[in-house]
């Protein structure tokens, strides 16, 4: 304790020379006996005030003294040093006095510490008191400050409400004890009534957290709530704030029920809750809805974009990721689909139109499917997965492998005018390389369709310093993996082995198998060395094997197999999805392997393609008839080989020399998307046939820059007419000026108004500016802010809308761009909002 009064007692002389001392008790001579006072004279009064005055004020003029007296201060009639103590000050050493002046506050407070007793009786709450404490506070707002201390927040009553909402969540109640317990909750109670219009003859901080969700949710649909505008505004920014994330949703969760939220949404369209995200009910309201409209195509594809998008912002988000995804895949399915012209007049154009926008259709059916697998909400988009489904297999896959099979039934020999041959792959594309005397690696992915490559150019496209190109060839057929992995190799001629394994013999040798591969490789062209290795290998070496591969090698083929090995599964062929999701990712790895180890030539390419579909077939999917020949040799869904096929209704019959091969051996091939029947083999994903997706592969061309070509987007602020705040909201739009793509990366900011003084007098919006739209009015994103009752404190002053940006990783973020306004509000109501 002698500690604490000599440090009350010192933060009083900094300010006064002359501090006075009553021991009322007269039970603090030894504290004053003990105080130790650098520079301070202690004197006792005892009959001597005459003396002590003429030392004090005459003969030691500029010295600081500590005057004691062991017992009351005198009545001020017999006070005969009342001038000097008027014109000083007094030490209190009952606690109270101690800690008001720790606080160094006036006496005129007194009367709210002792009030609060309990508050003080912790040296951690006084401290944090202390720092939050400004020299013009009133008692009021001292009261307000130590509402925030127990309730652990640093601001206004905005915090404290937060804090209050997060120990709610939680189970606690230590800080609404607390407040009982130092006499606060009648100022609490006050407060909340003043600020947010909460009245209630038992105030209830749970009763208050109820009606908080009940009027924000009330008023963010346009009608009247119990409590006010500004609740709303509180709600939205603990909302918001990911700090409280876990509290939000744990209270969101468990009122939800309680206010019946499901069946208010069942009386309310979906568009009137787009904007809202108080409770998680609303979004699967949002997505049911959705579906059903898009099942029964009554919504447009723009505004299913615009909404899924805007869903975005949603806190529950996260959890409906998948779900939105699905949704935007599925509507740029249908969209692409109804303007598609599936027609065509040659096998050249059906490669053109195929390589130039259908591809893309069998890109959103996958990634389709692949989201809503991965939602795990698969009854919850069950009606918009059957019309996809239904719409992918009959209007487009089998519609338009009709209308090519039309345009290769008449093909006399497999070729198609104007694209590479696979077979030609090594001497027009990996050996380019090599005749200008330059290194190569190439990348073999295993059903690499042509899709897919398209998907996987955009995420090398999108590595800094990285460029890529894509361009189609035409498969070998049958499209299987022996065939297309000896036709990518150097070979003299190709055939079909007559022993019915269906492997592949190159002048007479096997093909099959990485050493029979680096053979044909390290034969290809007279003094290379090469290597053919699998990709888990090449990506477990360490840097300096990687580089040791690059120096010794003149060419090296990397084999990858993530598609085929799921998809050619029966137990697994439904995890297709997620399999390609992964083989991008791998690709984009090996690509950046590569380059470490010192290649700056990458091809990247494929045996073959695939046809999917994620539902069972049906019965008129298989072909009718049972193939016949004098011996059939190999079978599988989507071919046959044999010697002495004949003529089979719905398949094409090809020679060995038709098929750019060697040998007596002849090939079926059922038409259009049929399949065959083979015992125990999957259905779903099968290749080897001469459909679209299976014969059109990629030929991806990587390349290294020397300077990074990676930027982000801009972004700017449009305020329409003058730069004005009258009311209590205003309306600003938000301006992407460079459309996303591959090097020009999204951008993440958070947006608020801001007091001079940096107070927020806002809510605040996270806000991802990720458009790709070449159209600029797309690119636009609105926001409407809503100031808060703490924006009357800067009235008709200037107030700053800012856009910040998050330092990396970390919790602290940097200015991007700001716009000034002028605050200048009328008589502020709630009607303002």
């Amino acid at each position: 304790m002698s500690d604490r009064i000599s440090a009350s007692l010192r933060r009083l002389f900094e300010e006064h020379r002359i501090v006075f001392w009553y021991d009322v008790d007269r039970d603090m001579r030894a504290e004053f006996d003990a105080a130790d006072l650098d520079g301070v004279t202690k004197l006792e009064i005892a009959n001597n005030e005459f003396g002590l005055k003429y030392r004090i004020l005459r003969q030691e003029a500029d010295t600081q003294f500590l005057l004691f007296k062991d017992g009351p201060e005198p009545p001020m009639a017999e006070n005969w040093l009342l001038d000097v103590q008027l014109a000083t000050t007094v030490f209190k050493a009952d606690q109270a006095a101690i800690w008001l002046a720790e606080l160094g506050l006036p006496l005129q407070f007194e009367a709210v510490v002792r009030e609060h007793i309990e508050f003080f009786r912790a040296k951690t709450r006084v401290d944090a008191l202390k720092r939050l404490m400004q020299p013009s506070d009133t008692q009021t707002q001292m009261r307000l400050r130590m509402l925030a201390v127990c309730a652990g927040a640093e601001g206004g009553l905005d915090t404290v409400i937060e804090g209050l909402l997060g120990e709610l969540a939680s189970g606690n109640e230590d800080a609404l004890r607390l407040l009982e317990r130092a006499g606060l909750t009648q100022t609490f109670w006050k407060q909340v009534e003043q600020a947010y219009g909460y009245h209630s003859d038992e105030s209830d901080f749970e009763d208050f957290a109820i009606t908080l969700f009940q009027s924000a949710y009330s008023r963010a649909l346009g009608e009247d709530g119990r409590l006010n505008a500004e609740a709303l505004l509180v709600f939205r920014r603990w909302k918001n704030n990911r700090h409280w994330a876990d509290a939000f949703e744990t209270l969101s969760d468990r009122y939800q029920d309680l206010l019946k939220i499901r069946a208010d949404l069942r009386k309310r369209d979906f568009r009137t809750v787009v904007g809202i995200d108080h409770f998680e009910d609303i979004d699967r309201h949002i997505i049911s809805q959705l579906v059903q409209a898009m099942s029964t195509q009554t919504v447009s594809a723009p505004d299913v974009l615009g909404w899924a998008r805007e869903r975005r912002q949603s806190h529950w988000y996260s959890r409906f990721e998948d779900v939105y995804q699905a949704i935007a895949f599925a509507t740029e399915f249908q969209q692409a689909l109804a303007t598609a012209d599936l027609s065509m007049t040659s096998p050249a154009e059906g490669v053109r139109r195929y390589v130039g926008s259908w591809h893309r259709l069998d890109q959103l059916y996958r990634k389709f499917i692949y989201h809503m697998q991965k939602s795990g909400q698969a009854s919850l988009l069950g009606d918009l997965y059957d019309a996809v489904e239904n719409r992918y297999n009959n209007n487009f896959v089998l519609a338009v492998n009709d209308a090519w099979q039309d345009q290769i039934a008449h093909l006399g020999e497999w070729k198609i005018p104007g694209y590479d041959a696979q077979a030609d792959f090594y001497r027009e594309q990996a050996a380019y390389y090599r005749r200008k005397d330059q290194k190569v690696a190439v990348i073999i992915s295993d059903a690499l369709r042509y899709e897919v490559a398209e998907e996987c150019l955009r995420h090398i496209r999108a590595l800094d310093r990285f460029d890529a190109e894509l361009k189609p060839m035409i498969s070998a057929l049958p499209s299987y993996t022996q065939l297309g992995m000896a036709a990518l190799l150097p070979h003299s001629d190709l055939a079909l082995a007559v022993d019915g394994s269906g492997d592949i013999l190159s002048g007479g040798e096997s093909t099959k198998g990485l050493a029979a591969r680096e053979k044909l490789l390290i034969a290809g062209r007279k003094g290379d060395s090469a290597k053919a290795l699998k990709a888990e290998d090449l990506m477990n070496m360490r840097t300096e094997e990687g580089k040791a591969l690059f120096r010794d090698h003149h060419i090296v083929y990397v084999y990858h197999n993530r598609v085929d090995a799921i998809g050619d599964k029966l137990q697994t062929e439904d995890q297709l999805p997620q399999a390609v999701e992964d083989t991008i990712e791998d690709l984009t790895k090996l690509v950046r392997k590569l380059t470490s180890a010192n290649f700056s030539n990458i091809l990247i390419t494929a045996d073959h393609g695939f046809l999917y579909q994620h539902r069972a077939l049906d019965e008129s999917d298989f072909a009718i008839a049972d193939p016949q020949g004098d011996e059939i040799l190999f079978r599988n869904r989507r071919f046959v080989i044999g010697r002495g096929l004949g003529p089979t209704p719905g398949m094409k019959l090809f020679t060995s020399p038709s098929l750019g091969l060697s040998g007596d051996l002849e090939v079926l091939i059922p038409n259009s998307i049929n399949r065959m029947r083979v015992k125990g083999s999957g259905s779903r994903f099968v290749h080897g046939g001469a459909t679209l997706q299976e014969i059109v592969i990629p030929v991806i061309r990587v390349g290294k820059k020397r300077e990074g070509d990676v930027g982000q987007v801009e972004v700017q602020i449009l305020v329409s007419g003058r730069s004005l705040i009258s009311s209590g909201q205003t309306a600003v739009t938000f301006y992407q000026a460079q459309a996303m793509s591959e090097k020009m990366r999204a951008r993440e900011l958070l947006a608020g108004i801001y007091a001079a003084d940096g107070t927020l007098i806002s809510d605040e919006f996270t806000m991802l500016f990720d458009f790709r739209s070449d159209n600029a009015r797309e690119r636009e994103m609105p926001r409407k802010f809503l100031l808060s009752r703490e924006a009357d404190r800067f009235n008709n002053q200037e107030a700053v809308l800012k856009l910040r940006e998050r330092i990396g990783k970390t919790s602290h973020y940097e200015d991007y761009a700001s716009h000034r306004f002028e605050l200048r509000r009328g008589i502020t109501t709630d009607f303002d909002f």
